[in-house]
């Protein structure tokens, strides 16, 4: 693995990074010269993406995150600056597209996407935000998705909710800290249909798996899923100091979807 210097120096932290957008987001930042806490619920994920990092000459750690357990955000976060001595990046990957359509969703399904999608992000850029501040400044990266600015029906009204809280958290979040002059910036990542596990998870929940990903395939105007790739270089522009200018931002990832 070819290795890069945009993020030499750095030490970024990415939850829900044992597969998809936030395994390849960790790989992606370790390749360009990133040290890398792995976190995920599962203990066994983190630990192969950690290694396949290492294997490839980065350095990485991995660790076990619930990102709706408060406590366990502080044990994450203190043992990153413990063991790399700093934490310059987040990345709030970890979610969920649990749910259905919005007359069979119970309150209880509901609560669980919105402590998973928006609390978790809460808790991240709350609690890394102060690790940040004695590093002298940082960078944040919440996954929203374009579900996050358009509704997508499909019985996700309670993933549009919460990506919604993401977006506009983003912005908010953004100016706190600008008008705080803690030189910490935070952005948004909004995907498409990418080719990850949670999107084959929704298309195999469907009741017609085949025509439910062509449909995904014909709503994107390029004609293609997107793929996690695609995903991790856009975290990587926002996590690195090529965009010390930008917060508050929405970077739009999704083959055109969001410009119909």
């Amino acid at each position: 693995m070819a290795t890069g210097s945009r993020m030499a120096g750095k030490v970024a932290l990415v939850s829900g990074a044992g597969s998809g957008l936030g395994a390849e987001t960790a790989r992606r930042l370790a390749e360009e010269g990133a040290t890398v806490a792995v976190t995920d619920l599962r203990p066994a994920a983190a630990d192969a993406v950690s290694g396949q990092i290492r294997a490839a000459g980065g350095r990485a750690q991995s660790m076990m995150l619930d990102v709706v357990n408060e406590s366990l955000w502080r044990r994450a976060i203190e043992r990153t600056e413990r063991e790399f001595g700093k934490l310059d990046v987040l990345v709030n990957n970890a979610g969920t597209a649990e749910g259905t359509w919005i007359h069979k969703l119970t309150l209880e399904q509901w609560r669980r996407v919105q402590s998973i999608n928006l609390d978790g992000v809460f808790l991240g850029i709350k609690i890394a935000a102060e690790a940040m501040q004695r590093a002298g400044g940082g960078s944040i990266v919440n996954i929203s998705s374009v579900a996050g600015l358009v509704g997508i029906g499909r019985g996700a009204s309670a993933y549009c909710a919460s990506k919604g809280g993401v977006t506009l958290l983003t912005r908010a979040a953004a100016l706190e800290f600008a008008e705080l002059k803690r030189n910490i910036r935070v952005n948004s990542v909004h995907p498409g249909f990418m080719q990850t596990p949670m999107l084959e998870g929704v298309i195999s929940a469907s009741r017609d798996p085949d025509t439910a990903r062509q449909a995904m395939i014909d709503g994107e105007p390029l004609g293609r899923l997107g793929e996690p790739a695609d995903i991790a270089n856009a975290v990587l522009y926002l996590a690195s100091d090529e965009s010390k200018f930008v917060t508050g931002s929405q970077l739009v990832v999704d083959g055109g979807y969001y410009a119909r």
